[in-house]
């Protein structure tokens, strides 16, 4: 199984550089299979949207942590590691355009070897949406288009790409260095719904249902098979990541997971701002399920 830790965001440490990247490097040395990087391109201090990963309904990320462009970040770090996967969780696709993100995520992914996979979502933040520029109640949509034409923009296309949709409209267009797998970038879907997960049986390459377990995740990741095979494409060929958290993963808790399909972790880690006890932390996690130390 592969396994994922996600930057610790709210400790407000995912901006400097050298914590990051002893980090990063750590992680690859105890054999995690990626580092993941969440996204917020605003914070604003008052909100009526509703977090719906926390029964606060509220997110724990104070407005004014700094939070990198994931898409930067992994940049920066792949520059400080030489295998250790670059993965978005998730990326908030509306607010994006399409053609400069297929162009931002294929350079990534050219300079760090075909590294980078992308976890994208609608997002659930209306005002840092629409402080975008998106339409927040269009925005499902929007994300089907936009990954029509990062995939049509990655592919080869001798004579250019022409799209012509609702929300985007080009012709011709040439987009270069194309990504390191001849298929493009992976695209999982994030979110706990069941459009996400028909949007991820649909087009994407793998679903990322986080915080949903028992009867709700069984019918999800059905939802998403029977998409994908309306669609015409292999189920099995999707991969599924499972929530859970870093303190608290053992290698029992991880076959349990792997019995309900999951192919991949994404491991939380809690708000930790000294990196000497970060380390320990992920060196623990590693040690109980019998990675490399």
């Amino acid at each position: 199984m592969m396994i994922g830790v996600v930057a610790p965001i709210a400790a407000g440490v995912t901006a400097d550089p050298v914590w990051m990247g002893e980090f990063a490097r750590h992680l690859e040395a105890c054999g995690f299979e990626s580092i993941i990087m969440a996204e917020h391109t605003v914070l604003v201090t008052q909100y009526a949207s509703v977090y719906p990963y926390d029964p606060s309904g509220r997110v724990e990320v104070a407005p004014e942590c700094p939070v990198p462009d994931p898409l930067e970040l992994l940049a920066f770090l792949a520059g400080q590691t030489t295998t250790l996967g670059l993965a978005t969780g998730v990326l908030v696709l509306p607010n994006h355009h399409p053609v400069m993100l297929a162009k931002r995520a294929a350079t990534v992914d050219v300079l760090s070897g075909g590294r980078l996979r992308l976890c994208v979502g609608v997002g659930w933040l209306q005002e840092e949406i629409e402080a975008c520029g998106a339409d927040f109640d269009t925005r499902g949509r929007r994300a089907d288009e936009q990954i029509q034409v990062l995939r049509a923009l990655w592919a080869d296309h001798p004579d250019g790409v022409s799209h012509h949709g609702e929300f985007y409209d080009f012709a011709n267009a040439m987009s270069y260095p194309k990504p390191v797998a001849s298929q493009g970038v992976p695209i999982h879907i994030g979110g706990h719904s069941r459009l996400a997960a028909r949007r991820a049986g649909r087009l994407g390459d793998g679903f990322q249902p986080l915080g949903v377990a028992g009867g709700e995740l069984t019918t999800l990741v059905e939802v998403m098979r029977v998409a994908a095979e309306d669609a015409g494409r292999d189920p099995d060929s999707l991969e599924l990541s499972l929530g859970h958290l870093v303190t608290k993963v053992d290698a029992d808790r991880a076959g349990r997971l792997a019995e309900v399909g999951a192919d991949r972790l994404v491991l939380g880690m809690p708000p930790v701002t000294d990196i000497n006890e970060a380390k320990d932390i992920a060196s623990a996690c590693a040690q109980r399920l019998g990675m490399r130390p």
